[in-house]
């Protein structure tokens, strides 16, 4: 099972390059974040040519999530379930071939100081809730998305600046640990714990990209019977140099089941 995921900021202006890596890829599941798209508004039919199933919920102009498969998910859940706030355009969980797949599109927080950044802290906090409500960390799951927080030193570039940054400041760091620590491992970790890879590169810096100075917030984790069969995990480059590119690019995992 090849399983992806890639926050698209803008799934209708992106959707050349989602379906020219479908086509080039052939995942079996595609997790999208911030597709910005309400769903009235999703381009279904382009989507559906693709020969791909689509699970989606949107909100105008911001958030939204997606997921993408070759299969049609055995049950879909949409946001929270713990009476506070839905956020269903960001947390959707499918089945797939059994396997509960949770894409999730985590806040950024905006600034430390910031109600944001404290709502970004309880959201993994309510994150690890829905985990042991819906999960066990006995049986295969996966959690991907864009999680906005980059959890080593070596996931930014120059982390001595960015002590302060709601991305890799050290309560959202450990606010993602703890979440993490129910029972899921970060697999491109577990393959590859020397590899310094990125997933993002700023707008605000053009030459971040080709300067690699960018962060490790997309991530792919599994619960540890599924982790075990993880045989590769890749960061695809190239659709960040594609024409009007996201800010992120795609990260892929293969399981042997």
């Amino acid at each position: 099972m090849k399983i992806a995921t890639f926050n698209v900021n803008s799934l209708r202006k992106r959707l050349p390059i989602v379906l020219d890596w479908l086509a080039q890829q052939k995942p079996d599941v595609l997790c999208l974040q911030e597709t910005k798209v309400q769903d009235s508004e999703c381009p279904l039919l382009a989507l559906a040519e693709s020969g791909y199933e689509i699970t989606y919920r949107g909100m105008k102009s911001y958030n939204g999530v997606a997921i993408l498969s070759r299969e049609k998910p055995e049950a879909v859940a949409y946001g929270f379930d713990d009476g506070g706030d839905v956020e269903d355009a960001r947390l959707l969980r499918v089945v797939i071939k059994g396997i509960p797949i949770i894409n999730t599109y985590v806040p950024q927080g905006f600034e430390i100081d910031s109600p944001k950044y404290q709502y970004k802290l309880g959201w993994y906090d309510r994150l690890r809730k829905y985990f042991e409500k819906h999960l066990s960390p006995d049986k295969p799951a996966i959690w991907c998305g864009d999680m906005n927080v980059a959890p080593r030193p070596m996931d930014v570039h120059s982390p001595e600046k960015h002590l302060k940054h709601v991305c890799y400041h050290e309560d959202a760091r450990r606010a993602y640990e703890k979440t993490v620590a129910w029972g899921f491992q970060d697999v491109f970790v577990k393959l590859y714990p020397d590899r310094q890879q990125y997933t993002f590169w700023d707008y605000r810096a053009p030459a971040s990209l080709e300067a690699n100075r960018g962060w490790r917030i997309d991530h792919i984790l599994a619960t540890a019977p599924l982790a075990e069969h993880c045989v590769r995990v890749e960061v695809d480059v190239e659709p960040r140099r594609a024409k009007d590119p996201s800010d992120h690019t795609f990260l892929w995992a293969e399981f042997s089941v």
